[in-house]
């Protein structure tokens, strides 16, 4: 009897001690589960703060292309890529009554896609773009002024005089190759795209300037 009793007071005991274990391991395994949660909500708002302030890469180079300066020879009536693209940037440089003509080409690379010309006449000018579907861009391919109902960048101009022309072109730095006779200068890549602008002269000042841009 003395024997079952110990044993069943050995037995209780060992139960015992064996649920406390069972609750403090369930209370470790909780507190421990609390823990992390705690700490990855506190994470997520440094995360969510860290991708808040990372720009888009993409965007911002493309903003940074489309608002950078080109060149004179570029495109000699707009002064950034944004503005080129967009045909009323050179509607608002028309001091004029002018029109705008569309037509659907064959890609030069590829015949099954149809690309689009625009030209704008004012007077005797007229200024042409190349327009391919696959980019959206807008390409700037000739155009003659003969008269000063537009002024191109840097105040070049139709009735300009010689001296004042060259004084404008030299300003553009080294890139520029310049060449000049009695009736004409001609502005033009000292490296690269075969791009010329021609200024026509008489008596002096400009008569006339021709665009001939490069478009692949």
């Amino acid at each position: 009897m003395f024997l079952r009793f110990h044993s069943s007071i050995r037995y209780k005991y060992s139960l015992s001690v064996r649920l406390l274990v069972l609750l403090l391991l369930v209370h470790s395994i909780a507190t421990a589960c609390s823990a992390d949660t705690a700490t990855e909500a506190e994470d997520e708002p440094v995360r969510q703060r860290r991708f808040a302030a990372e720009p888009d890469d993409t965007a911002s180079v493309r903003r940074s292309r489309e608002t950078a300066t080109i060149s004179l020879l570029s495109n000699p009536f707009v002064a950034n890529q944004k503005q080129s693209n967009n045909l009323a940037s050179y509607f608002d440089r028309i001091d004029a009554d002018f029109t705008l003509d569309a037509y659907a080409i064959e890609n030069r690379h590829k015949p099954d896609i149809s690309d689009t010309i625009y030209t704008i006449r004012f007077g005797n000018s007229m200024l042409e773009f190349y327009a391919p579907t696959h980019s959206g861009e807008l390409h700037l391919q000739t155009a003659d002024i003969r008269s000063g109902a537009i002024t191109l960048r840097n105040n070049l101009r139709v009735g300009m005089s010689q001296a004042e022309l060259m004084n404008r072109l030299k300003s553009q730095g080294e890139d520029l190759k310049i060449t000049q006779t009695a009736n004409e200068v001609v502005a033009s890549n000292r490296e690269g795209a075969p791009i010329t602008l021609h200024f026509f002269l008489a008596k002096g000042k400009v008569q006339e300037i021709k665009y001939n841009g490069y478009v692949d």
